[in-house]
C-alpha cells in the first residue's frame, strides 16, 4: 500500500515537471515568435523604403553651397541643408553684387534740368550792360558796307553786327553796330566814356535833337561776327562789362 502511494506520488511530481518545462518552452518561443509577426505586418512601402541602398554620403556631387547648382556635372539638384557650413562649401568663391543704393552711390548721377543749366551756362556767357555816353553820327559810307540808317550804330570796341538796346529816359531804341567810332580822344572827353555813336535819327527819336550827347543805359543782345576796331583804350572794360 505505502509502495502504491509513493509511485503515485513520483508521477505526479514527473506530470507536473513536465507541465512546466513546456510552459517555459512557449515563453522562451513568445518573444521569438512575436518578431517574426511584427516583421510578416510590415508594411510594402516600409520594406521597399528598407530595401532600397543607401548613397555613400563621399560619392555626392559637390554643389556651390548656395544657388545648388552643380560644379562638377549637368544634376541641378538642391540639396537639403541643416544650417550647418561645411569646410567644402567655406571654400567656395562668393561673387559680391552691389545693391542699387550703393551702385547709385558710387556713381553719381546729374539731371537733365542741371546738365541743360550748365551747357547754357558755358554756352551763353553774360552780355555786357551798363550806363555810358551816347553821342551822334551821320556818315553816308560805314565800315559795314551799308548805307547809313535809323538802326546803324557806331562803336569802337563791338565786332560789326552787334545789336544793342539803348535806353533814354524811359524810352528805348534797338540798333546794329555797322560802323567805328568815335575816336579816342572823343571817347575820353566825357565824364563816362563814350562807348557807342547814334544815327542822328536815333538819337533825335530819343531826345528830340538829332546833334546830342547824352548819358543812356545799353545792353548788348548779341555778338556781331565782324571785324573789331581795337581792342583796348578808354572805356574797354565798360564795353566788355568788366
Amino acid at each position: 500500500m505505502q509502495k502504491r502511494a509513493r509511485q503515485a506520488i513520483v508521477t505526479v511530481t514527473a506530470g507536473l515537471t513536465l507541465i512546466g518545462s513546456v510552459t517555459a518552452a512557449a515563453v522562451v518561443m513568445s518573444p521569438g515568435q512575436g518578431a517574426d509577426k511584427a516583421h510578416i505586418a510590415q508594411s510594402p512601402a516600409a520594406a521597399e523604403a528598407s530595401s532600397t541602398p543607401q548613397v555613400d554620403p563621399s560619392t555626392e556631387s559637390p554643389s556651390t553651397g548656395e544657388s545648388g547648382t552643380e560644379t562638377g556635372g549637368a544634376s541641378t539638384e538642391t540639396p537639403t541643408t541643416t544650417g550647418t557650413v561645411t569646410a567644402a562649401q567655406a571654400d567656395q568663391p562668393v561673387k559680391f553684387v552691389p545693391k542699387a543704393s550703393e551702385t547709385s552711390a558710387a556713381t553719381p548721377t546729374e539731371s537733365p534740368a542741371v546738365k541743360s543749366t550748365a551747357k547754357t551756362a558755358e554756352a551763353k556767357p553774360k552780355l555786357p550792360s551798363g550806363r555810358a555816353t551816347a553821342t551822334s553820327f551821320w556818315d553816308a559810307q560805314t565800315a559795314s558796307g551799308k548805307a547809313m540808317r535809323y538802326e546803324t550804330i557806331a562803336s569802337p570796341y563791338w565786332p560789326l553786327g552787334t545789336k544793342v538796346k539803348v535806353t533814354y529816359n524811359g524810352k528805348t531804341a534797338i540798333g546794329v553796330v555797322e560802323d567805328f567810332g568815335p575816336a579816342e580822344w572823343a571817347v575820353r572827353q566825357h565824364d563816362i566814356p563814350a562807348i557807342l555813336d547814334l544815327s542822328e535819327k536815333m538819337m533825335a527819336d530819343l531826345t528830340g535833337t538829332r546833334s546830342n550827347s547824352v548819358h543812356v543805359n545799353f545792353e548788348v543782345l548779341k555778338w556781331g561776327t565782324g571785324r573789331v576796331y581795337r581792342t583796348s583804350g578808354t572805356g574797354y572794360k565798360l564795353a566788355m562789362g568788366r
